[in-house]
């Protein structure tokens, strides 16, 4: 009996070696990324939004591949950083790609979805403003506040907070119907 004891508690640190070196190295992972995305918000948080998408693209990479309703929220709060960093046309596509992947997966949260939606629409809405301070022909600007009020009738109609979607889509189309000369002199709109 005490052989058999023995030989069990010599082999427990292979098993927690083997424990360490398979499975463990995914918790270590995760972990890490869990550090990053902590570090990440603490920069947003104080608008450091430089920092912020530096944190959020380490932790994105280090994601294990299967963490894929993470990658997603991760992908969002990315896109948020860069629409605060002056990033936005970058930020815009990187939106409408995420929202195009969670329409075509039926699994997808709910709110993830309205979430993206709703700063798809916010990021088009800013697009618009800012090609009409341009002073670029409609023929640039139309389908972008276009898209941007269709997506705010859309949140109106089925998203949670559809007071503040209403005001948006309010907004929209405020803005589609102003002239470039009526935006000089005021202030940008904050996101």
């Amino acid at each position: 009996m005490k052989i058999v004891l023995a030989t069990l508690w010599l082999l427990l640190p292979l098993g927690f070696a083997a424990f360490h070196f398979g499975p463990g190295q995914q918790h270590l992972a995760l972990d890490h990324t869990e550090d990053l995305l902590s570090q990440g918000r603490q920069a947003a948080k104080a608008e450091q939004w430089c920092d912020a998408i530096d944190f959020y693209q380490q932790a994105l990479a280090k994601l294990p591949k299967q963490e894929l309703d993470t990658s997603r929220r991760l992908q969002l709060e990315l896109s948020k950083a860069k629409m605060q960093d002056a990033k936005l046309p970058e930020a815009r596509e990187d939106l409408a790609s995420l929202v195009e992947a969670l329409n075509s997966d039926p699994n997808a949260p709910a709110d993830l979805k309205e979430d993206a939606l709703s700063s798809l629409a916010n990021a088009r809405y800013y697009m618009t403003y800012l090609m009409k301070l341009e002073g670029l022909p409609a023929s640039e600007w139309e389908p972008e506040i276009e898209a941007a009020r269709q997506e705010y009738k859309l949140l109106a109609q089925s998203g949670s907070n559809k007071e503040r979607h209403l005001t948006d889509l309010e907004a929209a189309i405020r803005l589609a119907r102003a002239e470039p000369t009526e935006l000089y002199g005021l202030p940008i709109p904050n996101q």
